[in-house]
């Protein structure tokens, strides 16, 4: 059963990987087909964001009163449903109503997948996250591909069979279990603990946001990129996250999420700088490369951090345990949509003469990875007693 729930938990996270990143990918065809600048783009982002928080808010009421598997599959449907409106529309108002839509339902798919995931990690009684949050990386990688492969194809109806995903996905046994006919009592939420573990969060989401969004445009818009080739920008980003993250959970096990964080923060600043002084699309290629690897496991371990906090020391019954950390996951979650903001918006504001200046801006901040590092000694390494730092 562990293992059917974690393959499905696993299956949410691809299909939001590849819906994502088959959108961020054909930015340009958005600002092309809708006639949009670089600050509208930004306007756009920054709706889609603030609505992705509302679905996080959304999402822990609900599974707060039924359970997180409820969720992931309402989620799913209205991703289809609002990718399908965007990717049909007639005029550019349809186009932003399906596009709000989606925005929701990211919210709405981003918390209750994380708090299956957590769920599942609890299950097996090691750090298995990094593992989780690889399926949404290859999910990414699907969808870069078939921009590429598709890059002749415009955003429109060609690219309905996407929706196939997450209606399947909707079928998938996740984990769940009985809540009582009325709520229990509120769960008090330890935010002093897992506050610096959320600005680490925001620091991640700056980072992947600004390289998956802004990345396409960066490579084509200032650096001269062939217009088939700007989503290079994001595959061999998407293919060294998911290295990184395929290995994340055995080398957590062997050298700890303190040491693993502090060396992300160092390579990652180092990375943004080869992107930002790039002198050619090919350079900043690598740049991205590396940027993926480096940060690939931040979010994960993040989450993993903040259940740890949640559950592991939460006392009650195993369902009671479920209600503390689905609670805080959900609340947790909501650092992913600030740092989305620093990512997309910011990133385009700053950089809307010059995306150089845009991506400076994660370059520096970055470096924050490095202090807050000693906040995740929390995890437990197989073999090692749980810290109670």
């Amino acid at each position: 059963m562990n293992r059917r729930t974690r393959l499905a938990a696993g299956t949410a996270f691809f299909v939001q990987g590849l819906l994502f990143i088959s959108l961020t990918t054909r930015l340009p065809q958005v600002q092309q087909k809708w006639s949009l600048d670089e600050l509208a783009v930004s306007g756009l982002l920054l709706m889609v964001v603030l609505l992705a928080g509302v679905g996080s808010v959304v999402a822990e009421v609900v599974a707060g009163r039924s359970s997180s598997a409820g969720v992931v599959r309402l989620g799913l449907l209205l991703a289809a449903t609002g990718f399908g409106v965007l990717l049909t529309a007639p005029a550019v108002g349809v186009f932003i109503a399906g596009l709000a839509a989606y925005g929701l339902a990211l919210g709405l798919v981003d918390a209750s997948s994380n708090m299956q995931a957590v769920t599942v990690e609890h299950l097996y009684g090691r750090p298995i996250l990094p593992s989780f949050h690889a399926f949404w990386t290859a999910g990414g990688i699907l969808g870069t591909l078939g921009t590429l492969v598709t890059a002749h194809v415009q955003l429109g109806p060609a690219l309905l069979p996407l929706l196939l995903f997450p209606l399947a996905a909707i079928a998938a046994p996740y984990a769940r279990r009985d809540r009582l006919a009325e709520p229990a009592a509120p769960v008090e939420v330890p935010w002093r603990r897992i506050a610096l573990l959320g600005v680490a969060m925001v620091l991640f989401y700056m980072v992947d946001t600004a390289a998956t969004t802004w990345g396409p445009v960066y490579l084509g818009g200032t650096l001269g990129a062939p217009t088939g080739l700007t989503a290079l920008a994001t595959l061999p980003y998407l293919v060294a996250t998911l290295l990184a993250r395929a290995v994340g959970d055995g080398l957590v096990d062997r050298h700890g999420a303190v040491w693993l964080l502090r060396v992300s923060g160092v390579v990652a600043a180092l990375s943004l700088a080869v992107v930002v002084f790039a002198p050619s699309w090919v350079v900043a290629v690598v740049g991205f490369t590396v940027l993926g690897g480096a940060v690939a496991t931040i979010a994960p371990l993040s989450f993993s951090a903040a259940g740890a906090i949640a559950g592991g020391e939460a006392a009650g019954s195993a369902g009671e345990r479920i209600d503390r950390t689905d609670q805080v996951v959900a609340r947790f979650n909501q650092f992913n949509y600030i740092g989305a903001l620093l990512g997309a918006v910011l990133t385009g504001a700053v950089g809307s003469d010059n995306l150089r200046l845009g991506f400076a801006v994660p370059m520096v901040l970055v470096l924050g990875i490095i202090p807050l590092a000693s906040q995740f000694s929390i995890i437990r390494r197989r073999g090692v007693p749980l810290s109670r730092r």
